[in-house]
């Protein structure tokens, strides 16, 4: 049966003062009205039941990601103690799927994307599934064409072979996979024609993935079995602290897709995605008025071009005179930034922490 696993642990420090630690990215309405996390699942339709998805998350965000999604069981929502990376995540789902589904096959996304439209989304996952399940050891992932040479995303490079026509949707075999390129190796990979973003979503059999983590990362495998072989105990809690502490965090391409020795296609992807990872990238998705701004909430701007607001219409702000920054208002913190610092804004938190004002955290 099919299984979605939807990872939510991320913190959105790209999006201070409007994620915190204790709502961050995935829990705000940040394009729409309702929240990523919600929009993410209401995405599946009726691709994977609720009694067959698995949300792993802080353990600090539980109880706000419950609320966010009520019709979930409480044992479908699961805290991680501590932060791991995505192969840990990845690895303890795969064993609990398997505990009453030894078949299982697994979709895995991220909470904070934002993909559309749903029905070609629905469709295109279906296809993945087709082809993990016409193999034995199969790992899918899927390709978002480039639309730059971007410098933030890791790149799937695939085989110069045919494509395969999955009625219409064209899936590659993977030739490698590459880390976070520099803004000459991105144009490289994009003048070849044979590289796409990697979206982060996967389809595998659970199987597949635990055996190759037995294989490449036993450590952390020894660790999730004992995990899972506690799963539904009363002393889960315990030993789910015990040992996922213990482990080492690694990704799930390093851990495994840059080392997997069986068959792995990228499926072209013929939906729209952003992994809507900073400021910016929000002003992509909600558009510009003549002046070039992005706006969200009441503003009012005079002589004020190229930048992005955002706050409530409870709060007016007004901007005279400036071009290419960044005001976000939210009810204890403003920021006011450059667009091209953007990439300084995650320092913001770290510098919180070293003051110990853990208000504005």
């Amino acid at each position: 049966m099919l299984h979605a696993v939807i990872m939510a642990g991320g913190s959105g420090t790209r999006f201070w003062p409007a994620s915190r630690e204790l709502k961050p990215k995935q829990l705000l309405a940040l394009t729409g009205e309702r929240s990523m996390i919600r929009e993410t699942v209401d995405r599946l339709g009726d691709l994977v039941p609720a009694d067959r998805l698995l949300v792993l998350t802080n353990r600090n965000l539980v109880g706000a990601v419950r609320e966010q999604l009520p019709e979930l069981e409480a044992t479908a929502i699961l805290g991680e103690p501590c932060r791991r990376d995505t192969a840990p995540c990845i690895g303890l789902a795969a064993a609990i799927a398997m505990i009453d589904d030894p078949d299982a096959v697994l979709v895995v996304m991220p909470s904070d994307h934002v993909i559309g439209p749903d029905d070609l989304y629905r469709r295109t996952l279906r296809k993945g599934v087709e082809l993990v399940e016409q193999g034995e050891n199969r790992i899918v992932t899927f390709g978002i064409r480039p639309l730059y040479p971007a410098e933030i995303y890791g790149y799937i490079e695939r085989r110069n072979e045919a494509a395969i026509d999955l009625d219409g949707i064209s899936a590659y075999r993977v030739a490698s996979f590459h880390e976070k390129p520099n803004a000459t190796r991105a144009a490289e990979y994009l003048a070849t024609g044979r590289f796409a973003w990697n979206s982060g979503i996967f389809v595998w059999k659970a199987r597949t993935i635990l055996d190759a983590l037995a294989r490449f990362e036993p450590a952390m495998h020894a660790h999730l079995t004992a995990i899972a072989a506690a799963y539904g105990r009363p002393d889960f809690d315990q030993v789910f602290e015990r040992e996922f502490t213990a482990l080492e965090g690694r990704s799930i391409d390093y851990a495994v897709m840059e080392r997997f020795d069986g068959e792995t296609f990228v499926i072209d992807a013929p939906f729209s995605w952003d992994d809507l990872g900073n400021w910016p990238a929000l002003a992509r998705l909600i558009g510009t008025d003549p002046q070039g701004n992005a706006v969200q909430g009441r503003h009012l701007g005079i002589d004020t071009t190229g930048s992005i607001i955002r706050t409530d219409d409870r709060h007016l702000i007004v901007t005279v005179g400036i071009d290419d920054c960044i005001v976000v208002h939210t009810e204890d913190a403003t920021l006011v930034a450059r667009r091209s610092h953007e990439e300084q804004i995650r320092k913001v938190v770290a510098a919180l922490r070293e003051r110990h004002w853990t208000d504005w955290l």
